[in-house]
């Protein structure tokens, strides 16, 4: 029989960096998960993937036991990397502070595949580049 999941958390983690610190200690303190054990795994999962933040969830089942899933990056940090940015625009649309090649977005849009809602190469572009264009990055084609 399936084990019954009591909560599902939803945590933007940095890859092969867990510690128990906020915000994974909490999150998981509060459901009385072994925390140690999680940064563990998560850490050997995610140590090839370069410090860039991933979004994971973690599914908590009632014998306090758990599983999780890695999600790809946030578009918006991965577009960050792509033109060498610390933050985006403050004023989007008024302020570009960038730019990222359709090659770049088209490698974006491959890697975001699973995650976006579409299955379509073209959509998924758009998508990755309505994000840039929100973050006052400019699209050269």
């Amino acid at each position: 029989m399936a084990k019954k999941v009591k909560a599902q958390i939803k945590l933007h983690v940095p890859s092969g960096a867990a510690n128990p610190a906020p915000p994974v200690g909490p999150a998981l303190g509060q459901h009385g998960v072994n925390i140690m054990q999680f940064c563990k795994q998560f850490n050997e999962q995610t140590k090839d993937k370069d410090g860039i933040i991933v979004p994971v969830i973690i599914s908590v089942y009632e014998d306090r036991s758990f599983s999780f899933i890695i999600k790809t990056p946030p578009s918006s940090v991965l577009i960050k990397r792509a033109c060498n940015l610390a933050k985006a625009s403050g004023q989007a649309g008024k302020e570009t502070i960038g730019s990222i090649t359709a090659a770049q977005v088209e490698e974006i849009a491959k890697l975001k595949m699973t995650d976006l809602n579409t299955v379509n190469l073209e959509e998924a572009k758009k998508i990755i580049e309505g994000t840039a264009r929100s973050m006052g990055i400019k699209v050269n084609k």
